[in-house]
C-alpha cells in the first residue's frame, strides 16, 4: 500500500516530525527469492515488482524466469499462500524432476529468510518514506532491493535470521 511505514527517527527539539500522507488504495505486490549455488555457495536474490495481488500466473511466470537464469533443478521453500500452492502443482507437473518444494510450516514467516528481506526493506530502508504514485514506489522498492542483491553479507544474514545455516 502507499502508505508509509512510521518509524520513529531523529528531529530538532521542539520540530517534530510530520508525514504528509492520504488514504490511498493503489498497491503493489513483490515477488522475491533467495537462491542459494550448491557448490559455490554464492547467494542472488531475485525480484519483481507488479501493481495488484500476486495471482498463481505471476509466481509460475516468476519461478521459470529464475529457472532460466539458474540454468539448474531447483527447490523451491514456500509459505502456504494460495497462489504458491497453485503454482506450485502447475511447476511440478510441467517441469517434473526440475522442481522440487519444499513447504515452510503454517504460520511461522520467522522461518522464512524472504520475509527478512522485507522488514528489513520496509522498516529500514523505505522506513518514514512517502511515495507519491505507486510508481514511485516501485522505484524505490526496485532501489532498495537491487542494493541488497549486490551484499551478500546482508543476504547471508536473513539466513541467520531464520535460523538456516548455509
Amino acid at each position: 500500500m502507499l502508505q508509509p511505514v512510521v518509524r520513529r527517527t531523529w528531529a530538532p527539539r521542539g520540530r517534530t516530525p510530520v508525514l504528509a500522507s492520504w488514504d490511498r488504495r493503489e498497491r503493489l505486490s513483490t515477488i522475491s527469492a533467495l537462491t542459494l549455488a550448491p557448490r559455490r555457495r554464492r547467494l542472488g536474490l531475485h525480484f519483481n515488482i507488479q501493481r495488484g495481488n500476486v495471482r498463481w500466473r505471476d509466481v509460475y511466470r516468476f519461478v521459470r524466469s529464475v529457472m532460466v537464469r539458474l540454468r539448474r533443478p531447483i527447490t523451491l521453500v514456500l509459505d502456504r499462500l494460495n497462489a504458491h500452492r497453485s503454482a506450485a502443482r502447475r511447476l511440478e507437473a510441467r517441469f517434473g524432476d526440475r522442481v522440487k518444494v519444499e513447504w515452510l510450516p503454517a504460520y511461522a514467516p520467522e522461518l522464512n529468510p524472504v520475509e527478512h528481506v522485507w522488514g528489513h526493506t520496509k522498516h529500514s530502508d523505505l522506513a518514514n518514506y512517502v511515495a507519491e504514485n505507486a510508481g514511485a514506489l516501485a522505484g524505490a522498492v526496485g532501489r532498495s532491493l537491487s542494493k541488497k542483491a549486490r551484499e551478500p553479507d546482508l543476504l547471508r544474514s536473513f539466513f541467520a535470521a531464520a535460523g538456516l545455516t548455509l
